[in-house]
């Protein structure tokens, strides 16, 4: 197992954030055999992976705001519960020639197609990116790589075979395999998308929402094994879970 700490967004990691995270995962009885450098380090790999790209005309910088992208869209993608969760880029800013200022975002062009894929928990799916998102946002205004492309790029520089996350993220899977292998990878990874720990049966648990994390259940005299069961029952579609 490989531990990779994703910080590529410098506005919302804490060092706090990063303890808690390596406190509760030695509590739970994971032990990493290696660290992968951190992503706020690896700019520069980032940047060269987009080179080939940028040669091809596969990039170009945008202006639009989320305000721009959501105003605009006319087909939000919605997750498994049928709650949106993102908008589609219309390519507002395609043909526009704006360069890779710094301060632009920097788009991916998706071209039509299909992505095809056997998640080994959710079955086959076909996803098209483009018709999904659009043209794949890469770097940020705030000059901040975005989840999408460090994940892909990563995955692949690092030789990672299986990536296994919660089914919030599975509509994200086809535009990763087409960003990944536009940076050099032959063959995807192998997915497992897992159902999520719900507190109802549409709204999944959330930091956000002061929910129950593992650090509160420690607290309250749980044990690693009573958080790993809870999370297997919890897991079964249709259940919800209180703390």
């Amino acid at each position: 197992m490989l531990l990779r700490i994703e910080d590529h967004d410098a506005q919302r990691c804490r060092p706090e954030f990063e303890a808690s995270i390596r406190d509760d995962l030695a509590w739970l009885g994971f032990d990493p055999h290696a660290e992968a450098p951190r992503q706020s380090e690896r700019g520069d790999v980032y940047r060269a992976a987009l080179a080939d790209l940028e040669a091809r005309g596969l990039v170009y910088g945008c202006a639009c705001t989320r305000h721009d992208v959501a105003s605009a869209s006319a087909m939000p993608v919605t997750s498994p519960t049928g709650v949106s969760i993102e908008p589609r880029y219309p390519g507002t800013c395609g043909d526009r020639g704006l360069g890779l200022r710094d301060d632009l975002g920097w788009r991916v062009r998706m071209d039509p197609g299909d992505e095809s894929f056997v998640d080994e928990l959710c079955g086959p799916h076909t996803q098209d990116p483009l018709q999904q998102c659009g043209d794949v946002l890469v770097r940020d205004r705030k000059r901040n790589w975005t989840y999408q492309w460090v994940a892909a790029v990563d995955d692949h520089l690092q030789s990672i075979t299986h990536v296994v996350r919660g089914v919030d993220l599975l509509a994200s899977t086809g535009r990763q395999i087409r960003l990944a292998r536009l940076a050099g990878r032959r063959d995807p990874a192998t997915f497992r998308h897992h159902p999520l720990i719900m507190k109802s049966p549409t709204q999944k648990l959330s930091k956000s929402d002061a929910d129950t994390g593992v650090r509160d259940l420690r607290a309250a005299g749980w044990t690693p094994d009573d958080v790993k069961r809870a999370a297997l029952r919890s897991s079964d579609p249709g259940t919800s879970l209180g703390y």
